[in-house]
């Protein structure tokens, strides 16, 4: 009975190791899942503050929680069944699907790129005198999230599309809320920090006053750091899923080339070439993506301008 009652403990610490195995595998590839969509990541932190911007500041987290929830409902309800039917039954049209990503990451920074330097930098609802109400708030915010998610989430799953469909769908479903919590609870101390530094500033202490003059004029600054990394972002990402894909897809010149100068790189860097390494592919996907994104942008910008000179005078 002895042995038997020790075999048994013995067969549970073996299934409690695998489970908290398995349970460290899916955090992983959680996490390097995640970190292929960061360049998504910022770019959505960097814009949903803009959406609270002019409203009442008592109002302003609950919209972003209303957000939040469409952005999780979106990402959990809608794209991750798409994607795992997508990747258990016609797993090859992924990588054409990921470029298609890749390549709006690649408009949309070259984009933000051209709007900083021309000077028509449009801001999501700045300089509009009047907010429209909150329902249409959080409608247009969550149908832009839907596309930032589609990102994500199809990013994430081309890290861990050779795992069994289970571990799949337990992964993304991870990455979808942990993103999520991360994104708009970061968005949350953003739009409030001005708040708590007005509130620190009307303390008598010099130096507490002093922190909360310091978080009001921090903020706007902090704003255009992200708006700046997440630009930077979009365009390595984006042009590293082309870099990547078109290899994938048997285009291999362009892929050949910058891992031939990652090799020449590297060796002439001695011990670092590790760093360096990583610096020229990160260099050359974001050149690829910026080149990508003009083009882009350039057709985008032709076809538009077409259509307004072909529209009739309105009398």
């Amino acid at each position: 009975m002895a042995g038997g009652l020790v075999a048994l403990f013995d067969d549970i610490a073996v299934i409690a190791r695998a489970a908290a195995a398995s349970v460290d595998d899916i955090g992983a590839a959680a996490g390097r899942a995640s970190a292929k969509a960061a360049g998504v990541v910022v770019d959505d932190a960097a814009v949903t503050p803009q959406y609270v911007r002019g409203l009442a500041a008592e109002r302003e987290l609950p919209i972003i929680r209303r957000i939040a929830l469409g952005s999780l409902r979106n990402k959990l309800l809608i794209i991750l069944p798409a994607v795992l039917l997508l990747s258990q039954f016609v797993p090859v049209l992924l990588t054409p699907i990921l470029m298609l990503g890749g390549t709006y990451l690649c408009y949309e920074g070259a984009e933000k790129v051209w709007a900083k330097i021309s000077g028509h930098d449009h801001g999501h609802g700045a300089g509009e005198e009047e907010m429209p109400d909150e329902d249409t708030v959080v409608s247009g915010a969550v149908r832009t999230d839907f596309i930032l998610s589609a990102e994500i989430m199809v990013i994430s799953l081309n890290e861990v599309v050779d795992q069994p469909f289970v571990s799949r769908a337990v992964i993304l479903a991870v990455v979808a809320v942990a993103i999520t919590v991360l994104v708009y609870g970061f968005v949350g101390l953003i739009v409030k920090m001005d708040d708590v530094g007005l509130k620190l500033a009307e303390r008598p202490g010099k130096a507490v006053a002093g922190l909360g003059r310091g978080l009001v004029k921090a903020m706007p600054r902090l704003l255009a750091v992200l708006t700046v990394v997440g630009t930077a972002a979009m365009l390595w990402v984006g042009g590293h899923i082309l870099l990547v894909g078109s290899d994938e897809l048997g285009l291999h010149v362009l892929y050949d080339v910058v891992h031939h100068l990652e090799d020449a790189a590297g060796e002439a860097a001695g011990a670092i070439g590790g760093v360096v390494t990583w610096l020229v592919n990160t260099f050359a996907s974001a050149l690829l993506g910026l080149v990508v994104g003009a083009l882009v942008v350039a057709v985008v910008t032709a076809v538009s301008r077409a259509r307004s000179t072909g529209e009739p005078a309105a009398h």
